[in-house]
């Protein structure tokens, strides 16, 4: 077995990055415009915002006060954590939705700057507070729990941009989008740990565009799947996505019926057609 450090995505100098941006955006905004539908079903744009700061609060309160508030009548289970979660959330857009756009945007400046501040003092190599659950992962590390949650910032940053109509391309760049998608992808050999094929066959998976990339899932002789970055033999099926709506795919916003449009399968297209159901979100 080998013992050597997964190579880890470095995504903690972005996250001032994606503050400012999100800022920025935020105060170029009619009054109008923050009560545009998102891509969430039940979220407008300033529940998304809303959310953003609920983000930056409890990260705050539990892994750096230790105060954990209320618990999930059952942590141990994956659903159960989900819902939890998805109760939060619901009562938090409630509760906050009396705030005006402009405190809003004055409490994401002050909490995101502590929250980032927090991520600095972390061990990148020592558990994190949360696991990565749907990467399939019991224990992580605090680089994948930080990499996990520039991938919650980055896309419901997105889903505002996508709601207003302008500004995705901001954050389709090499440098921000490649991260969180790269990180996305690190669910995939739990996502197809169900799925068989021959030791030693090969899946590809690209991304197209300028932050796009190209990943290889490879089926060992442990009847594992393998995430790799280089491959040395052809693939038997390759996945080809629109790099402007993958991340859309991975963030459960894209069903598979328009998804098809943007998805080209050659080769084995029933171990392809898997991508259809990957996510990478609690949720």
């Amino acid at each position: 077995m080998s013992t050597e450090r997964p190579v880890p995505i470095e995504t903690l100098p972005l996250f001032s990055v994606l503050d400012e941006k999100l800022l920025s955006f935020l105060r170029s905004l009619q009054p109008a415009e923050w009560e545009l539908q998102t891509l969430a079903p039940k979220w407008k744009v300033m529940d998304v915002a809303l959310h953003l700061m609920a983000g930056n609060l409890q990260t705050l309160s539990m892994l750096r006060d230790g105060y954990f508030g209320v618990a999930a009548a059952d942590p141990t289970s994956y659903e159960g954590i989900v819902q939890f979660l998805n109760e939060l959330n619901a009562d938090w857009i409630i509760a906050t939705r009396r705030l005006s756009p402009r405190i809003v945007m004055e409490m994401l400046e002050s909490t995101g700057r502590e929250y980032t501040a927090f991520l600095h003092t972390l061990d990148p190599w020592e558990p994190a507070g949360f696991s990565v659950g749907w990467a399939g992962e019991q224990t992580s590390l605090n680089w994948f729990h930080i990499a996990r949650d520039y991938t919650e910032k980055w896309h419901h940053q997105q889903q505002i941009r996508q709601a207003v109509g302008r500004g995705e391309d901001e954050l389709l760049t090499p440098t921000l989008y490649q991260p969180f998608l790269a990180t996305c992808m690190r669910a995939l050999p739990h996502h197809y740990r169900h799925v068989s094929a021959e030791p030693g066959q090969k899946l590809q998976f690209t991304v197209t565009g300028e932050g796009g990339g190209t990943w290889f899932l490879q089926y060992n002789s442990a009847g594992q799947w393998e995430l790799q970055e280089s491959a040395t033999s052809p693939s038997v099926a390759e996945v080809t996505i629109d790099g402007t709506v993958a991340w859309r795919l991975f963030t459960k916003s894209l069903p598979r019926t328009q998804a098809e449009a943007h998805v080209r399968l050659t080769g084995d297209k029933p171990l392809g057609e898997q991508v259809f159901n990957l996510i990478t979100i609690m949720g």
